[in-house]
């Protein structure tokens, strides 16, 4: 492996772990010319599965484009990038084991939302936004509808509210001047 820094191909491994449920492998080398470390990942090369776009175009899957759709969805909300990559290997698990050679976009989108509803219920109504392209408020609140009718969703709702932080006030400085 050349190193990223000096560009000299003599490393050597310094730790080996799995990531990403097994998929993934990650090692942690360092550069034997400069000393300095870096982080390379291994995984499995599979048969390039193509996208069934919805207007019939054919095109190479892409596990880049979809990292970033979900980053976008999962901004400045409390998921990790391991929830992410895991999200994604379950995506990329489900397609390997269904499809041989071409899988639709459309199946990559509900198995991404349904992980992404167990997740994150914020990031799965940013994600079904673009992907379901919302055009008003009113596709907003469709959705919003039919995810507090699923019992489940309406449990979580509810026991949020059983238990409301209490809000503390200052106290005010009756008459006292500072």
């Amino acid at each position: 492996m050349r190193c990223p820094f000096c560009h000299q191909d003599n490393d050597k491994v310094v730790d080996t772990r799995t990531s990403d449920d097994g998929f993934v492998v990650r090692r942690r080398r360092t550069c034997c010319a400069c000393g300095k470390r870096f982080t390379t990942y291994e995984r499995v090369e599979t048969t390039q599965i193509r996208v069934i776009k919805r207007n019939g175009q054919r095109v190479p899957y892409d596990r880049q484009k979809l990292q970033q759709g979900l980053e976008r969805a999962c901004w400045k909300r409390s998921i990790s990038d391991t929830q992410i990559s895991t999200l994604i290997a379950r995506v990329e698990s489900d397609i390997d084991s269904m499809f041989e050679t071409e899988v639709e976009s459309q199946f990559i989108g509900e198995r991404v939302m349904q992980y992404l509803r167990e997740l994150d219920q914020v990031a799965f109504v940013r994600f079904a936004s673009v992907y379901r392209h919302f055009q008003d408020a009113n596709d907003f609140t469709q959705e919003l509808t039919e995810m507090l009718e699923d019992p489940d969703d309406v449990l979580f709702t509810l026991k949020s509210f059983r238990n409301p932080p209490k809000l503390r006030f200052p106290k005010a400085n009756k008459g006292k001047k500072t």
